[in-house]
């Protein structure tokens, strides 16, 4: 049997006297589209943080492809094959598109030490590779600041591939779009991640993106697992239904 691409065994986190992740356990199989919901408060972000070296666990592990990565820093899990986007986006604004990308490729490559090698001049190729991908061909020399909300998520996630990750993590995606770009932003990532053959782990509060794409949804509340599975499974849970999702589920089943 093929090792999961992510297994968390315990992870707890604990702010002063607040614990705000209690003996956390997660397993996610390769290709999986995993999404981490539930109520504000529920520990998403911090697991999320956690999980990806920007918080350290009281307790617990973090296996990613059965090595122990618990605990390791960002710039190093990131060259291990996993990458991270963040609810706010992190481009460089002052840059252009294609420079954005080109200096991410030089970042994952350990290339940065070089200071006298302009980046517009290195992974040009590779850089417009990522853009097509994501819908960004057209856009290569305008300068990042000037994109959409939308557009500047599109580039974040082609800074994301740059590293050429096997595990992507997404906190809130598609934070600040509207319905119709949440959406479509969903499903631009659940359609590379296909091809490209990535494992993603999502947190997303909207019910209609969650539905659309997920292949198995976790559910965290006041720092617990309170359940997991496929939609369906999560959809028909009732404590799931009283704490979190209520009539939110039919509401997001309409709108799709």
């Amino acid at each position: 049997m093929a090792e999961p691409v992510l297994q968390v065994r315990g992870l707890s986190k604990q702010f002063g006297g607040l614990l705000a992740l209690c003996d956390v356990n997660l397993q996610v199989e390769r290709g999986e589209f995993r999404a981490i919901i539930g109520p504000n408060g529920a520990g998403k972000s911090t697991f999320f943080n956690t999980l990806s070296g920007w918080l350290k666990a009281n307790a617990g592990r973090v296996l990613f492809e059965g090595r122990d990565i618990t605990g390791h820093p960002p710039h190093r899990l990131t060259r291990g094959g996993i990458a991270r986007t963040f609810q706010i986006t992190s481009v460089f604004a002052g840059m252009s598109v294609l420079e954005n990308v080109q200096v991410a490729i030089l970042g994952y490559r350990g290339q940065t030490w070089r200071p006298w090698t302009p980046a517009r001049t290195q992974h040009g190729e590779l850089a417009r590779e990522l853009l097509e991908r994501v819908g960004l061909a057209g856009e290569v020399g305008r300068q990042a600041g000037t994109l959409s909300h939308g557009d500047q998520k599109r580039l974040e996630l082609a800074i994301a591939l740059a590293g050429n990750p096997r595990l992507l993590l997404l906190d809130e995606p598609t934070a600040g779009m509207t319905a119709r770009e949440r959406l479509e932003s969903i499903h631009l990532v659940h359609r590379i991640a296909g091809e490209l053959g990535l494992t993603v782990v999502f947190t997303e509060h909207d019910m209609a993106v969650v539905f659309a794409v997920a292949s198995h949804i976790s559910v965290l509340h006041q720092g617990r697992l309170l359940a997991e599975g496929t939609p369906e499974a999560v959809r028909a849970n009732p404590e799931v239904q009283q704490v979190y999702l209520g009539e939110a589920v039919i509401e997001s089943e309409q709108r799709t």
